[in-house]
């Protein structure tokens, strides 16, 4: 697929990561025989283990070699092949194996598994073999809706389709070695793949947008926005301008439409109107330079689009329940408790 078509869109996609705080690592790197299953807990309970200071994770299992099962509810069994990821954007809990409805193995103690990142797991009757590495991506739960309401409960994406997809797998197979050894940094290696893994998932997901039509496709969120061609080039303008004051028809003559079309493909796609959006995408921009020091309310509120702090004031606090000075305080008490 020519990825040059869909520039615009992965360059709102890599604007909006920039803000986006992402955490996360590879916390089992697992090797397992037919007839093989094992139940994964749903993502707020695998939190409080693997991130406890995040509000929301999402898991994703990278198969390295031969293939397996994944099973979330009543959906079909989906089959995972090597160089293959699937993701759990809504934080189900599921099941991975060799085939479908298998019972899984015996839950064995979690926090002893994690105590060391990657934990190893060895296991099965001794058929075919999988290899696969599990992961998780910690955000805040602010961005992690913007980016992933709306995604279906379970995605697959081909990472070997791409240049990118080829370097992670080396990348992780060296630093899954390097973890193993006495030297230091391997973890941290580690941690950093699995960011890549996650965005890398992203890029796929809109790259597989038929056509670049979302709506024909079925898709809703905000990755299918950014996939779409109009809503996806009206999320840059207002990505790349997020203080100018736009208004639906700034924004649908950028994207070259008219101002009913791009309003009404908006809504559907992305759930908002595009100025809702705009608010929506200021605060998250504030609650980033507040985090981020002590910059005048002020400025923080020129630097969002407001021509006041008053009225910046008051669209914070709907948004986050507090007002910016109040906020920010909590925050900085917070970060001072966990250092």
């Amino acid at each position: 697929m020519d990825e040059r078509r869909f520039a615009p869109q992965l360059d709102a996609l890599s604007q909006t990561l920039r803000v986006v705080q992402l955490s996360g690592a590879i916390f089992v790197n697992g090797r397992f025989t037919a007839p093989w299953c094992y139940q994964s807990p749903a993502a707020a309970v695998a939190a409080s283990l693997l991130e406890p200071t995040a509000e929301r994770v999402v898991i994703f299992h990278l198969v390295t070699e031969g293939e397996c099962v994944a099973e979330l509810g009543n959906l079909p069994p989906l089959r995972v092949r090597a160089g293959e990821v699937v993701i759990f954007p809504q934080g189900d809990a599921h099941r991975m194996g060799s085939a479908p409805g298998l019972t899984p193995a015996e839950a064995g103690n979690l926090a002893e598994l994690l105590s060391r990142r990657p934990g190893s797991i060895i296991y099965g009757g001794g058929g075919a073999r999988t290899r696969m590495v599990c992961g998780y991506m910690a955000c805040d739960a602010r961005l992690a809706a913007l980016l992933l309401d709306g995604m279906p409960p379970l995605v697959r994406v081909a990472l070997r389709g791409s240049g990118a997809g080829a370097w992670i797998e080396a990348s992780l197979r060296y630093a899954l070695a390097e973890a193993r050894s006495p030297r230091p940094g391997g973890e941290g290696v580690l941690a950093k793949l699995a960011e890549l893994i996650f965005i890398e998932v992203l890029r796929r997901y809109i790259l597989q947008a038929d056509d670049g039509d979302s709506l024909a496709a079925g898709r809703r969120g905000w990755l299918a926005g950014i996939g779409d061609r109009l809503v996806g080039a009206a999320l840059k303008s207002i990505h790349q301008e997020p203080a100018r004051p736009w208004t639906v028809e700034e924004l649908a003559a950028a994207a070259g439409t008219s101002r009913s079309v791009l309003a009404e493909r908006f809504q559907q796609l992305v759930g908002r109107g595009p100025i809702q959006y705009l608010t929506e995408w200021r605060m998250i921009l504030a609650a980033k330079l507040l985090r981020q020091g002590s910059q005048p309310l002020a400025q923080i509120a020129e630097d969002v689009g407001y021509q006041t702090d008053t009225a910046f004031s008051r669209a914070f606090r709907r948004a986050y329940g507090a007002p910016p000075a109040a906020w920010r305080r909590r925050q900085s008490a917070g970060t001072a408790l966990q250092a």
